[in-house]
């Protein structure tokens, strides 16, 4: 095949690839930041006790996440079923998303529950789709290919969020605020449709080792890849670090919404309009972020995105107008995308050729592990504080859970520094040194 005819071929595999991110953006942007956490907290639940149940709704996805991921890249590595596992979790993330439409005030069990698989589609989806990473990109190129992905997506969660912003100010209610979540599905589902049809994935790594089957395959795999990152030992402090700075950024993500509600009484299209701002700057800050990744390295384009992150958190626990809020979205926004697409990245970098699904695994398990302590810790801190807030202090009731979310505000802080410190101690040539060897 001559290279007038591959180049086209590799740009249309790219596109699927950035497509897939566009329609998924829209699942993070309108379920978990601008429209269903806080429709869950305030009006399916309500009060303090509605920032407990979302915390630890979040946090048993990302368990069951967690312990299923590195099972499942083990096996697609090996069998080639990167795709199938794909489409398998995004039409889960998909149908339930759809189904939050029938959650209504007091269903509180019906909404943990179905956002709890909608949550495990979606990011089980997202180790198989990261693993396809380096199939279409040379390191050289990972970094930016990978900020292109995060600030696409960033943009298909803006056209989602504005589509459902116009729908709301111009019907209102709450049977519109349910609906936009089935058309958030059906757009979801849209734009994941070019990844299945164009992207062409590698074949098997091999046939099977002696003895071995499929059955058995993930979990000898597991207990190589664990023996492995002994051997990659830059690739293991990388995931210690991410594992940390990981939990901030979760909880940043996961309580925003309620953030915004519960600190600044922002109604239900204030909330879409900051989340559009979040997502129209975190655009130039993944292409930023990815060019500053393969031109001084991922290390230091992590460091820089986190320190970003930690300025946005402390100037929150300080700030007492909304007009601030927004300026504190914006330079989050622009931060975010920057510590995901440039970690993403650093797994490709770091991740031995032909294991890749496997290292998306173990680095799923290590971001699913600590999202789920992280989302919980901030739930109980908030909950608990407020209860203690109005007990001791006589706060009244708003004013209490008020003072309850800043105290949790620190803990995202926390988690961020310690992260960062972490990651200092990250060898990145070595790492990817290391990966390359044979």
């Amino acid at each position: 095949m001559s290279p007038s005819t591959a180049a086209p071929s590799r740009k249309k595999q790219r596109w699927s690839w950035y497509l897939y991110d566009f329609g998924n953006s829209a699942y993070a942007a309108v379920v978990l930041l601008a429209v269903y956490s806080a429709y869950f907290k305030s009006e399916v639940v309500g009060g303090a006790r509605g920032s407990f149940l979302w915390g630890l709704a979040v946090g048993i996805a990302m368990l069951v996440v967690a312990l299923l991921s590195p099972i499942l890249g083990a096996i697609a590595d090996y069998a080639g079923t990167k795709k199938r596992f794909l489409f398998l979790y995004t039409a889960m993330a998909c149908v339930f998303t759809a189904c939050l439409f029938f959650v209504t005030k007091g269903a509180i069990f019906a909404g943990m529950a179905l956002f709890i698989l909608a949550e495990i589609g979606y990011r089980s989806s997202q180790v198989f789709y990261n693993s396809l990473l380096p199939e279409i990109a040379s390191e050289e190129e990972i970094g930016r290919v990978s900020g292109n992905g995060w600030a696409i997506g960033s943009a298909g969660g803006v056209v989602c969020l504005i589509i459902v912003l116009a729908l709301i100010q111009l019907i209102g209610g709450g049977f519109i605020v349910r609906l936009s979540l089935v058309f958030t599905a059906v757009y979801f589902a849209v734009f994941a449709a070019p990844i299945f049809l164009w992207l062409q994935e590698r074949p098997a790594v091999g046939p099977l080792p002696s003895g071995a089957s499929l059955i058995k395959l993930p979990f000898q795999r597991i207990a190589e890849t664990i023996r492995a990152v002994r051997n990659y030992r830059e690739f293991g402090k990388f995931i210690l670090a991410f594992l940390v700075y990981n939990d901030g950024i979760l909880m940043t993500l996961s309580f925003a919404a309620i953030l915004g509600t519960v600190l600044f009484g922002m109604n239900q299209q204030q909330l879409i309009i900051f989340m559009i701002l979040v997502q129209i700057t975190s655009i130039p800050g993944a292409f930023v972020m990815g060019w500053v990744a393969d031109r001084v390295g991922a290390k230091g384009s992590l460091l820089l995105s986190l320190f970003g992150m930690l300025a946005a958190v402390i100037w929150l626990y300080f700030n007492r107008s909304i007009q601030g809020f927004y300026f504190i979205g914006a330079l989050a926004g622009f931060s975010l995308t920057g510590v995901q697409s440039v970690s993403r990245a650093m797994v490709g970098m770091l991740a031995p050729e032909g294991r890749s699904a496997e290292f998306y695994g173990f680095f799923a398990v290590a971001g699913r592990t600590s999202s789920f302590i992280g989302p919980t810790i901030f739930g109980i801190i908030a909950s608990r504080m407020a209860i203690w807030f109005q007990s001791n202090r006589e706060l009244a009731e708003l004013a209490a859970e008020q003072a309850g979310q800043r105290v949790a505000v620190l803990s995202i802080a926390a988690f961020l520094l310690a992260g960062g410190l972490l990651l200092l101690l990250v060898n990145e040539r070595a790492g990817r040194q290391a990966a390359t060897r044979r």
